[in-house]
């Protein structure tokens, strides 16, 4: 058996294993969606705007070029659809509902960093959108 003995950080560097994190991003993924906590919300819907950024190991996918090892964008932005789909008083709901299905279904995903922003809200006021960023890590 091989054993390293580790007295410094200089050492300890020298035998950790690196591992390099690469991010993937869906910027400003379109939505109509039903969301929000009044009744007209739930019957009229809105415009939504998500953005979505995973980060994950990439380096096998980097060397193999197949898509069985990275992250697939397209099942990513499914996973938004299907969940923005799903009323939900409050934007927090749906974005935790994105967060988790994420690292339900691609293991390789180590943190998700979403915003769901409901473009020109009905707050009575001059707003071009509310958002919410939900940050979830493995």
């Amino acid at each position: 058996m091989f054993k390293v003995e580790v007295n410094t950080i200089p050492q300890l560097v020298r035998y950790a294993k690196i591992v390099e994190m690469s991010t993937i991003r869906l910027k400003n993924i379109k939505i109509y969606a039903f969301h929000g906590c009044m009744m007209e919300e739930g019957q009229i819907g809105s415009d939504y705007l998500v953005n979505l950024k995973v980060r994950a190991d990439l380096n096998k996918a980097q060397k193999s070029d197949e898509l069985q090892d990275t992250v697939d964008y397209v099942l990513l932005n499914k996973i938004v659809k299907d969940e923005m789909a799903i009323r939900s008083k409050l934007l927090e709901h749906v974005g935790k509902r994105i967060v988790d299905r994420i690292f339900t279904s691609i293991s390789m995903v180590s943190t998700v960093n979403i915003t769901v922003a409901k473009v020109n809200p009905p707050i009575g006021g001059d707003v071009s959108e509310v958002s919410v960023t939900i940050v979830g890590k493995r």
